[in-house]
């Protein structure tokens, strides 16, 4: 990424989880299907998968979290 797309990340980290969300999809609502590789449409429980790991977040595991893992 580049300094100011890093420097942006940072300031959205800084964001509540429920306005980190919001942006995410504002973001894909930007980006072409097909550059994704998978839409909703694609999978029909996905919505739905998506949906119920948001309103679940007991033992939410942070982004540093899993990246140190890598």
């Amino acid at each position: 990424m580049s300094p100011g797309a890093e420097r942006l990340f940072d300031a959205a980290m800084q964001l509540p989880f429920d306005e980190r969300m919001a942006l995410v999809g504002r973001l894909l609502d930007t980006t072409p299907d097909q550059a994704i590789g998978l839409t909703v449409d694609d999978d029909a429980n996905l919505l739905q998968e998506l949906e119920r790991r948001y309103a679940d977040r007991e033992g939410e595991v942070t982004w540093a979290e899993l990246e140190s893992e890598g």
